[in-house]
């Protein structure tokens, strides 16, 4: 198994370097999408372009058995920053872990799928794909995300979020000749953010809500009638959720009463729920990271919650899976910035990509080697 990582190795590096040098954001991935699957064709897996009706969507899978290990393999990247949040890397480590696996796939008995999930920074691509049936049929299922350092910790988590369009309707005139028939949505979108703000002092720990105005008017001298903004909610867990977004849209709809406007909402984007890992695979991966030569500390004794939020989530609230962070050592910055981008190319990227692809693949050799916890996954999926 390690040795097919290794034969692999130049072309699984390959495809994170072409994709870092070619970012494609959500939905657009069709380059990345391409290159992905022509890796699985030469690697023997029967491969489905544009699978569950998204077009960037890719499903490779290898074997037959009871028993399905599922890989996830994230390559959307961000408008501006391109790959600051490293998805090239869980691309390629993704892959390496489906082809590693597949060697063992005949002894083991298993069913070895990787899942081409487009859209995880916009769009939800793997909360679509899951509500298509896309994991179904798959056991366990597991994804590396690239952060500055390696997490084991199965208690990390991520924070649920909720996003939404917010349009406020008016009336346009003239701001100067007849101000007075106006009815003034920029006015609206001023007051809902005052009173958001004015929320925030009410709310919990870890309770967060952000927004941008994307369509505030057109000139200075025209009172305008329509104004567009986008916001989100972010809760640590999916049943707090419901109740933020309740609060935050009623400061919209009071804003939408005291200007005389009226306000609609759409979502953008499926919810993401918040992360939760499964232990017993959390343990085995750490154990295959360890196995790779890193150094793998002991779990702080309060548990990491990260601020960012992810649609693995979704997948880890449907079926036994995780979501561990792989270390790019020495990398300067935090995802989302222009010095990760930079740091999510390069050798310390390539020893994530085949760390992460090697700990990974034996994790799901772990699972099917344990008739016991092999056992008691397949009946937790029925």
């Amino acid at each position: 198994m390690d040795a097919r990582i290794g034969e692999f190795s130049g072309r699984l590096l390959e495809l994170g370097r072409a994709l870092h040098a070619e970012p494609e954001l959500s939905f657009e991935e069709h380059a990345s999408a391409a290159r992905l699957a022509e890796l699985l064709d030469g690697a023997g897996f029967a491969v489905e372009r544009g699978a569950y009706g998204l077009e960037t969507a890719v499903v490779g899978s290898y074997g037959s058995g009871d028993l399905t290990v599922g890989m996830c393999a994230e390559y959307d990247a961000l408008p501006g920053i391109g790959h600051a949040c490293g998805h090239n890397v869980i691309c390629a480590a993704g892959a390496g872990a489906a082809i590693g696996l597949a060697a063992a796939a005949e002894v083991l008995g298993i069913r070895v799928v990787l899942l081409g999930t487009p859209a995880e920074e916009a769009g939800g691509g793997k909360v679509l794909m899951l509500e298509r049936g896309a994991f179904d049929g798959v056991t366990v299922a597991m994804m590396a995300h690239p952060a500055r350092y390696d997490d084991v910790d199965p208690r990390s988590s991520t924070t649920s979020v909720s996003r939404f369009e917010v349009t406020f309707t008016g009336r346009s005139a003239h701001a100067a000749l007849s101000p007075e028939s106006g009815v003034n949505a920029g006015d609206a979108a001023v007051v809902a953010q005052v009173a958001v703000g004015q929320l925030r002092q009410q709310l919990p720990d870890g309770f967060r809500v952000a927004g941008v105005v994307r369509d505030g008017g057109e000139r200075s001298n025209i009172i305008p009638e329509r104004t567009v903004l986008e916001w989100e909610v972010r809760t640590p867990t999916a049943e707090q959720l419901g109740s933020l977004k309740e609060r935050v849209q009623a400061c919209f709809e009071g804003a939408a009463i005291a200007t005389g406007c009226s306000v609609a909402f759409r979502p953008t984007q499926p919810d993401y729920l918040d992360l939760r890992n499964d232990s017993w695979l959390m343990d085995a991966y750490a154990e295959g990271l360890r196995a790779t030569g890193r150094t793998v500390e002991a779990p702080p004794v309060q548990p990491v919650r990260l601020g960012a939020s992810t649609d693995m989530g979704n997948v880890t609230h449907a079926l036994p899976a995780i979501h561990p962070s792989i270390g790019i050592l020495g990398a300067e910055g935090s995802p989302h910035t222009r010095e990760f981008t930079r740091c999510t190319v390069g050798a310390a990227a390539d020893d994530a990509v085949l760390a992460a692809a090697r700990a990974m693949a034996w994790t799901g050799v772990a699972v099917a080697a344990d008739a016991e916890r092999r056992a008691h996954y397949l009946s937790v999926r029925g």
